[in-house]
Order: C-alpha cells, then sequence, then structure tokens
C-alpha cells in the first residue's frame, strides 16, 4: 500500500478575510488564495485540495489502494473529521461532505492533529500566499 503524509494549513486575515491554502505533499509545495473565507473554511479547503491533488498526482488506479494521512494543527478540524466534535457551524458542513466524498477515492485516510512547530511549511506557505495577495485587499 502506498503510504503519504500531507500537511495542511488555511488561514485568514480578520476572519473572516482574506483566506490562502497551503499544502506539502512530499517536497511538493502548494498554495492558493482563496478570497474571502473564515480560518476555518481556509483549513477545510486545504484538506479539499490536498485529497484532490494526491489522486491527480498518484493516479485513479493507485489511489485505490493509497494510504493517506492528513496532519493539521487545526484541532477543530482534525476532531471533526474524525468525528469527535459536532460541526457547529453550518457553513462548514459542505466542506466535510466533499471531504468525506473524497475519502471514498482512497484505501485508507487518517487525519492526525499536529502542533503548529511541526507545520511550519505548510503555514509558510499560507502566509507567503497571503502576503503576495496583500496589494489586492
Amino acid at each position: 500500500m502506498n503510504k503519504m503524509v500531507i500537511y495542511t494549513d488555511g488561514g485568514a486575515r480578520n476572519n473572516p478575510g482574506p483566506a490562502a491554502i497551503g499544502v506539502v505533499i512530499g517536497e511538493k509545495e502548494y498554495s492558493k488564495f482563496l478570497g474571502q473565507a473564515t480560518n476555518n473554511e481556509a483549513e477545510y479547503q486545504a484538506v479539499i485540495f490536498a485529497l484532490k491533488k494526491v489522486k491527480q498526482l498518484i493516479g485513479k488506479g493507485k489511489s485505490k489502494s493509497a494510504e493517506i494521512e492528513i496532519k493539521s494543527d487545526s484541532e477543530l478540524l482534525i476532531s471533526q473529521l474524525n468525528g469527535q466534535y459536532k460541526i457547529k457551524e453550518k457553513n462548514l458542513v459542505p466542506f466535510f461532505i466533499e471531504i468525506w466524498n473524497l475519502k471514498q477515492n482512497f484505501g485508507e485516510v487518517k487525519f492526525s492533529q499536529i502542533s503548529r512547530e511541526e507545520n511550519k511549511r505548510a503555514d509558510l506557505l499560507v502566509n507567503r500566499e497571503l502576503n503576495s495577495q496583500s496589494k489586492l485587499f
């Protein structure tokens, strides 16, 4: 089984405000400006981006046997995705459903909470993207 560890982060300035995501898959780094969003929405969108990108990178055939571990420093995100916390913000439900559906493309998907220190690369990508877009807002 192919095992992949992915680091994700999302952030918004002024919450809600200009938002971005950062995703690290092995040695590859991705960032994307989202426009207006909350911190929590950005965290969810980072996971969605990561799952779609992994499937694209390894292909549909290999994804069915892949073991994916998503690591994030967001306690809320990880606890909700693992079913430990209820989703109280209705705007997060569509993101949760999309992640649930994307999980079906893989052999196994785990969600793990890590410290901010362990998530520095993904956090740097978020901030770099927000800084590069700052002239727009």
